[in-house]
């Protein structure tokens, strides 16, 4: 097996990425526009994008990373709107721009027409969450785009199952389809509520960080492969799984979410950073088996189902942002008030990712019979493509200016420093409490000394909130909190150098300097924490 091409594509997605980091333009559109141009350098391998490998292997560790940072309680809060996009967009979409492909192209039988839409259906909101992060949206916009993504891409794959067994010749039925579905969505929901119990208990009575952590990368291929083992949806068992998982994260031992946070953060960003490179990589293949749609008739097909699906999106998302608050008191009640400019940037923010390429790539290339070739099947995934490639130029692109055009008001960030330092001193109170408790006990005496550096370290824990809100250093350009950040760290590679001296001089051994470098390490990450 040649592992060069995997080492370039993980290398240079990455480089890529970071790269990203100091530009305007957010990463994964960098990587599409990249893996674009280098699709046609001359010596780069061919990339094709292999369903059986990107839904079970690269699709569950996604979601789990993006599930256990989301915020359950923010979902539940949201679970009308989350609902509304998830679910009945994703089938309206199929619907309509199935009909709509039927309607354009000549000889395209409508239950192929019906994959299409399906394939197309769900948005993958990774890039839209993104520039959520980098521009600052209001905490309920973002919350309902990752909720969308959470979630999307179960209702996606089964209508695509159901459309395709009717495209094939496997005599579907309505109502075959509809129990598919219902067992599909219930049966991922029990899937992940029967494993998550077991497996927090797992991860709160292993003891061993290193164990715990394998356990970690484990879980959302177990949760995946057992759900779809019974015929449910392996994306909903992985959501529901890490939902249940990161709301009770703080149960953990505190070096298992340590290394958790690290090891996560790299996985998902060597993952991100490879299927968007990806999807611009798969031109020549795409292009490659285009046949007889080539040139104005395949540039045609491409504008109209982009227009389709950018359209229907807006013609879901006012409806259903907006007609159950006028029907439901309750909802009125519930839910804060909506004007016009939050569902424009929901509606936009309607870009097709990885997912959609891999199912179209899972479409078999011939019927039920084995013979006959499935109808227009080169078309659909050209058509794919552009769609994918469209939605995340057009609309990736012109996103950040038209929420700041908008003017759709940001994180009030004052509020929230603020609500941050209100919960540390009540936090600071009950610690002290506690501390006053402990050491009235004589079996837990401490030096003077001792005890005082244990009401500082509180002490400066709740101040660092607080001195945030302060003002700067006029000569430096620092807060206090960056001052103290910087220092810390000055101090603790003055003592590292030392180290790394006496052990050059054969004063201590190489094992006893990464016991201290680790001491120092853990230092730094909690100086650094205090003040982040």
């Amino acid at each position: 097996m040649d592992v060069m091409p995997l080492l370039l594509l993980v290398a240079g997605s990455a480089t890529i990425a970071a790269a990203a980091r100091r530009t305007p333009v957010p990463a994964p559109l960098l990587l599409v526009a990249i893996g674009l141009a280098v699709s046609y350098v001359p010596g780069v391998p061919d990339y094709t994008l292999d369903p059986h490998i990107v839904l079970p292997l690269i699709l569950p560790p996604l979601l789990h990373t993006a599930a256990t940072d989301s915020s359950y309680l923010d979902l539940r809060a949201q679970l009308r709107p989350v609902a509304m996009l998830s679910v009945g967009y994703v089938l309206f979409a199929t619907f309509v721009v199935g009909w709509a492909l039927y309607l354009i192209v000549p000889d395209l039988p409508l239950t192929a027409a019906l994959v299409f839409g399906a394939v197309v259906a769900p948005p993958d909101a990774v890039a839209a969450t993104a520039v959520a992060r980098r521009v600052g949206l209001p905490s309920r916009i973002t919350t309902i785009l990752q909720g969308e993504s959470l979630l999307n891409d179960a209702t996606a794959i089964t209508a695509y199952r159901v459309a395709l067994a009717a495209a094939v010749g496997e005599g579907a039925t309505w109502a075959g389809g509809i129990g598919e579905f219902l067992l599909a969505a219930v049966g991922g929901v029990v899937v992940g509520l029967v494993l998550m119990a077991p497996i927090h208990w797992l991860r709160t009575h292993v003891k061993e960080a290193l164990l715990q952590n394998t356990l970690s990368l484990l879980i959302p291929f177990v949760a995946y492969a057992v759900a779809e083992q019974v015929h449910a949806s392996g994306v909903l068992a992985v959501v529901v799984v890490a939902l249940y998982l990161g709301h009770r994260a703080w149960e953990v031992d505190f070096a298992t979410r340590l290394q958790e946070e690290a090891v996560w953060k790299m996985v998902a960003f060597v993952l991100e950073s490879a299927v968007f490179a990806l999807i611009g990589l798969q031109l020549p293949v795409v292009l490659r088996g285009l046949g007889q749609y080539e040139g104005a008739d395949a540039a045609w097909y491409a504008l109209a189902v982009f227009l389709v699906v950018v359209a229907a999106r807006f013609v879901w998302v006012y409806p259903a942002a907006f007609l159950p608050r006028l029907l439901s008191a309750r909802i009125r009640e519930r839910e804060q008030s909506l004007t016009w400019k939050g569902p424009f940037i929901i509606a936009w923010a309607g870009m097709r990712g990885v997912v959609s390429l891999a199912i179209a790539f899972s479409i078999p290339l011939t019927m039920h019979d084995g013979e006959e070739p499935f109808p227009h099947r080169n078309l659909i995934l050209f058509l794919t493509f552009t769609t994918v490639i469209g939605t995340l130029v057009v609309q990736g692109l012109t996103l950040p200016p038209l929420i700041r055009l908008l003017k759709v008001p940001g994180r009030d960030a004052q509020a929230e420093t603020l609500a941050e330092a209100n919960a540390q001193a009540q936090a600071s109170r009950a610690a002290e409490r506690r501390l006053d408790e402990l050491l009235a006990d004589e079996r837990n005496a401490l030096p003077a000394p001792l005890a005082d550096r244990l009401r500082i370290v509180l002490e400066r824990r709740r101040n660092a909130v607080w001195e945030r809100l302060g003002q700067v250093n006029p000569v430096t350009g620092e807060s206090v909190d960056d001052t103290y950040r910087r220092l810390s760290r000055e101090m603790i590679s003055a003592e590292r150098e030392v180290f790394v001296r006496l052990r050059d001089a054969r004063y201590i051994d190489d094992e006893m300097l990464r016991t201290l470098l680790r001491r120092l390490d853990l230092e730094e990450a909690a100086a650094f924490r205090e003040a982040a």
